[in-house]
């Protein structure tokens, strides 16, 4: 540890280098004769332990390449190591054949004939080997080069899924041309016209046509792009410089992604990926582009991978399925024993040689750890806050990944998109807790209890620190008819308004879930007369208070108050949060009115803040006037929008079938 180099972290490149060569070797413990297809603890998907071994090769290669160039001495024990294991391992996969062939990939049309997920692996291999180059390829025979080449040139021709799957084969064919191998026939180029786009702004893609927004940009959008650019030496051309500005702009926004404590913030689909988060920022850093210094590049990845080790990632064997400890019901159904290796790609800072300025600048501070911050992302329709505990917090009203109607497939109707808040230390509830969408959500419930999904939303705003979107929301995959819901997010140090504007021709009972606290053991919760709380690991509070439109519900027998429904109250699930087995969110319970509906709830998240309901209601006052909403925060801080017109949308709900189902 050196904290005069490294003052936040006391981590440098030695121990990069340690968890790097810790990470490798435990791939190799597991290995197959030939290495081709290392068999891993953990769970096979229905492609089969070929394709997992396959991919534990391709990605544990991402870790391995940068591990493999940047070396100062080629004859370190452990880097030839890495060098031995990758090229025999690529040569016995790609060997038609042989006793460890990998499967070929097919293209993704359906009725699909085979494994699609070989395109995958075939891009990670490209990339790997463009930037171990030098050492790697070189090191090989020519006929070997054809063999590896020839299996790159089957995946560079394939088909694939309209999201970042166009960048797979471009990176085949652009290592291709890059060591100039025949290319002729190949689509790249068309590809990567495709995913430039998709370009919404501030350095963000959305991933495919869908509005899907997430880590993708940083550990396969951006580094693959980056890669093309170079490989096909079109750097310099009008669509490389315009990338390089987005890549810039992509640096400055995703710095406020992290906490002071390393934590990233905890949002979209593979997630188990991890520490592949940082690949753009060494992208950046190695093309000169980055909106960061040197110092601050290194911080921030320095802390990510320190708070990863910390928490006992890749402490005890290969990397698990989770995100601090093994928990699959976070991952997708896509994902096996190999698949959390790709993390490898967010050490691409290796490759750098140690005399390089990212690695001899003294560490300089990122945004959390100034304390409070606001950072709007418009095209995406986030807000990013951060306080003075470090705790970075998220407002969406941008990302979806949904499908009209939810459900329909179950990889479109995700936890991870579908919250009105994300932050960097509270995650989703999955399981049983995502079938009653509770925390982070606002929902119109059916008369058995049941909550109403998101959906994809209509229509997004930001401004500012403010953050709005309209959803029409759906009941058992149909949309509600008559019916919409626009949310405006404000908020202030650690704590927000989420205020609701409810348009509907019925009354409907409601809830609102804050964030879900999670600890390995149960937590400690509470109720008060118009709030609730829940306090988890390292006093992590969430609480929810209702500022207005929660009356309390009426009997439905007159001077009935044992049949009150509760105003407040704590959810508690077990095996349901990556961040803990036992996890509990705070709501409120209501009912709309007909027609126009205003609510206002006032959520806070804080770590070791005391239990004090009153404390919480004092730090904003919130005033009604119609669909206007007026808040003084206790900071001096004020906000002020109309719901009925903060976001602009085409104010058609949801709307009646001929036999009176919602469509």
């Amino acid at each position: 540890m050196d904290p005069v180099l490294s003052p936040f972290t006391g981590w440098g490149r030695a121990q990069w280098e340690a968890v790097a060569d810790d990470w490798l070797s435990q791939v190799r413990r597991y290995a197959s004769p030939e290495g081709a297809l290392p068999r891993l603890p953990g769970r096979i998907t229905g492609d089969g332990v070929r394709r997992e071994g396959m991919e534990t090769v391709g990605r544990s290669f991402l870790l391995a390449a940068p591990r493999i160039a940047g070396a100062s001495d080629a004859a370190d024990p452990a880097v030839q190591a890495h060098l031995d294991y990758y090229s025999r391992a690529l040569l016995a996969g790609t060997r038609a054949g042989g006793e460890e062939e990998w499967p070929r990939g097919v293209s993704c049309r359906l009725p699909l004939t085979g494994i699609t997920n070989s395109i995958v692996e075939a891009a990670n291999i490209a990339f790997s080997l463009h930037i171990s180059r030098d050492r790697l390829w070189s090191g090989l025979t020519r006929p070997e080069q054809l063999q590896i080449g020839n299996w790159l040139r089957h995946h560079a021709r394939c088909e694939v899924w309209q999201n970042n799957w166009q960048l797979f084969p471009a990176m085949a064919e652009g290592f291709l041309r890059a060591v100039g191998e025949d290319v002729r026939g190949l689509h790249a180029t068309r590809n990567v016209a495709r995913v430039e786009s998709w370009y919404l702004g501030d350095g963000w893609y959305t991933d495919g046509p869908e509005h899907a927004v997430d880590y993708y940009n940083a550990w396969a959008i951006h580094p693959y792009l980056w890669a093309w650019y170079r490989m096909t030496d079109t750097v310099h051309t009008a669509e490389g410089q315009r990338y390089l500005e987005r890549l810039h702009d992509f640096t400055a926004s995703q710095a406020h992604m992290v906490a002071a404590d390393g934590s990233l913030l905890h949002q979209g689909r593979s997630l188990t990926y991890r520490t592949a988060a940082l690949a753009a920022l060494w992208c950046a850093e190695a093309s000169g582009v980055s909106a960061l210094s040197p110092g601050q590049t290194r911080r921030i990845a320095s802390g990510v991978l320190s708070r990863f080790t910390a928490q006992g990632v890749g402490a005890d064997g290969p990397l698990t399925l989770g995100w601090y400890g093994e928990f699959e019901p976070m991952c997708q159904d896509y994902s096996g024993f190999g698949s959390p290796y790709l993390a490898g790609i967010g050490f691409l800072g290796l490759a750098q040689p140690e005399t390089a300025p990212v690695w001899t600048a003294i560490e300089e501070a990122q945004p959390s750890d100034h304390g409070s911050f606001t950072a709007p992302i418009e095209p995406v329709g986030w807000v990013l806050r951060g306080a003075s505990d470090g705790i970075v917090r998220m407002a969406n009203h941008g990302s979806d990944h949904a499908t009209l109607p939810v459900g329909e497939d179950e990889d479109r109707d995700d936890p991870h998109y579908a919250k009105f808040a994300y932050s960097t230390h509270t995650a989703p509830g999955t399981g049983p807790a995502w079938v009653d969408a509770i925390d982070s959500h606002f929902a119109l419930l059916d008369d058995e209890g049941a909550g109403s999904r998101r959906s994809s939303l209509r229509a997004t705003r930001v401004e500012g620190d403010l953050a709005g979107s309209v959803h029409v929301p759906q009941l058992h995959r149909r949309a509600l008819p008559g019916t919409a819901v626009t949310t405006v997010t404000a908020g202030d140090g650690t704590a927000e308004v989420r205020a609701h504007l409810v348009q509907t021709d019925r009354p409907w009972p409601m809830r609102e879930g804050g964030w879900a606290v999670a600890d390995d053991a149960e937590l400690a919760t509470g109720v008060f007369e118009d709030g609730a709380w829940a306090q988890g690991r390292d006093g992590l509070l969430s609480a929810v208070i209702g500022l207005h439109g929660w009356d309390a519900p009426r009997p439905a027998v007159a001077d009935d108050a044992s049949r009150r429904p509760e105003r407040a109250r704590v959810f508690a699930y077990r095996d349901a949060n990556a961040m803990g087995s036992h996890s509990a969110t705070p709501a409120l319970q209501g009912r709309t009115s007909t027609r126009n509906t205003v609510v206002a709830t006032l959520h806070v998240l804080e770590r070791g803040g005391a239990v004090d309901p009153q404390e919480w209601r004092d730090r904003v006052r919130v005033d009604v006037d119609g669909t206007l909403v007026r808040l003084t925060w206790a900071s001096g801080a004020t906000s002020e929008f109309d719901l009925a017109t903060f976001v602009p949308w085409d104010e058609h709900p949801g709307l009646t079938g001929p036999r009176g189902e919602a469509r």
